[in-house]
């Protein structure tokens, strides 16, 4: 299991003679408002980053000085049979997760006292509340332990490379179907519905996050969700969706026309955005700044912006200004892993630069070896955002009011892939058409 590969991965940042433990409380079942109609069960990520185990109502505690792992179960009765199926008896569970001992979660407490640790290391407060008949009892620490959790997250061992390898190859599959698929007149659910069955036909249960499938001026809706408008003839279309493989999550976007053919001011916009993903991918190697390649691309965003006559003047001048965030309002991407956007963007000390557009950036640091991180430049055309800026004379000056004007029903482009840092450079683990000449040949090739 990579699990033990992880939890040894974590013991090796703290001192291995202090006699301590670390604690953690899995998930739960969450309930539906004011009703008993269970949610579907997803892990706590920390949890099954270093147990692999995906039920409810479990506790674990490792020992730090002899790396000993404890798994406490819930005990169940025979409701939970009738209504949950089999009950797994102790041995089926140690046979399955080995744990070096495995106890009932009553017996956590006792358990704590025999073991007499002169530190308990807790993921926060609210897990921490947990233990507080033991608050009295032990030194408790609700810091040590994320941040430690934190940093070996943001490192990707080659066994959840591999898990990340898998999600990506079934995400670039369900992607290029759905390309194959999309007709003008179709709903943007019957999108959803088909890129999710192709992930579900896989076995793979559990999207990595709601999914946007956005037609016309949805696909400037950078988190729209909604996704039940009809796609039009003309429109372009914004997939931006993925899923789960043992708990990692792939994330990738696509921009298309509905039609299968790219009109000129489409294909104008797409290129700009496919030549600011290409450059930054270009850029990706150990040691640099996930903000100087978000900077990257907001300059050859306003380049083709320039070229199309949407904005005009001195490129640096309209850097200083941030007109690139009027068109391209969000970050360039985010740490992936077994959350979406994944931890360990900001180390402690790290402040987010107060400015527009980058503010939103999840990612600030150096890139290192192991990293997995997403490339997601976008250029939108949001009248919230440019109907104020050609009133404010700072960056009207460089707007050309009436051709911006012009495509406010146009929506927006977001092209995204997933990559490995590598000791050189990157391995990208998308494989999905992004060209407009390959773009069109699948989707001509699917209309023949």
């Amino acid at each position: 299991m990579s699990q033990s590969l992880n939890r040894e991965k974590l013991l090796s940042l703290f001192d291995e003679n202090q006699q301590g433990v670390i604690y953690l409380k899995g998930a739960e079942v969450m309930y539906r408002y004011g009703t008993d109609y269970e949610f579907p069960f997803r892990q706590e990520s920390n949890f099954w980053y270093l147990t692999g185990v995906n039920e409810p109502e479990y506790h674990a505690v490792i020992e730090i000085k002899t790396g000993d792992y404890y798994l406490f179960s819930p005990k169940r009765d025979a409701q939970f049979a009738v209504w949950h199926g089999k009950i797994r008896g102790q041995d089926e569970i140690r046979g399955h997760y080995q744990p070096d001992h495995l106890h009932f979660s009553h017996e956590l407490l006792s358990v704590l006292r025999t073991l007499q640790p002169e530190q308990i290391y807790c993921l926060d407060e609210a897990q921490a509340e947990y233990l507080e008949d033991l608050s009295r009892e032990f030194n408790v620490d609700t810091e040590t332990l994320a941040d430690a959790i934190t940093y070996c997250r943001s490192i990707k061992t080659e066994a959840e490379l591999e898990f990340m390898r898998e999600a990506a190859g079934i995400n670039n599959l369900a992607h290029l179907e759905a390309m194959k698929a999309l007709r003008p007149g179709m709903y943007e659910y019957e999108m959803k519905a088909l890129f999710e069955y192709h992930q579900m036909r896989h076995g793979l249960l559990q999207n990595a996050y709601s999914g946007i499938h956005a037609g016309g001026t949805n696909s400037a809706i950078l988190h729209y969700t909604d996704n039940n408008q009809p796609i039009r003839d003309g429109d372009l279309y914004l997939i931006d969706a993925g899923f789960e493989y043992q708990g990692y999550a792939s994330d990738v976007t696509r921009t298309y026309p509905a039609n299968g053919r790219f009109t000129g001011d489409q294909a104008a916009v797409y290129q700009t955005v496919l030549n600011a993903l290409n450059r930054c991918i270009e850029l990706v190697k150990p040691g640099v700044k996930m903000e100087e390649l978000h900077l990257a691309a907001c300059r050859i965003i306003l380049t083709g912006l320039m070229e199309m006559d949407l904005v005009r003047g001195e490129l640096e001048e309209m850097m200083e200004v941030n007109l690139f965030a009027l068109f391209f309002p969000h970050g360039l991407g985010h740490f992936l892993g077994l959350d979406t956007h994944d931890v360990g963007g900001y180390p402690k000390g790290v402040e987010r630069i107060d400015r527009p557009g980058i503010r939103f950036l999840r990612v600030r640091r150096e890139l290192e070896a192991g990293m997995v991180i997403t490339i997601e430049p976008g250029l939108y055309f949001i009248p919230a955002l440019l109907r104020p800026a050609l009133l404010n004379s700072e960056q009207a000056r460089f707007l050309n009011g009436k051709k911006i004007e012009g495509l406010f029903g146009f929506g927006g482009v977001r092209i995204e892939d997933n990559l490995v840092v590598t000791e050189t450079g990157y391995e990208n683990l998308t494989d999905v058409p992004k060209e407009i000449r390959e773009i069109e040949k699948v989707m001509g090739l699917s209309k023949a």
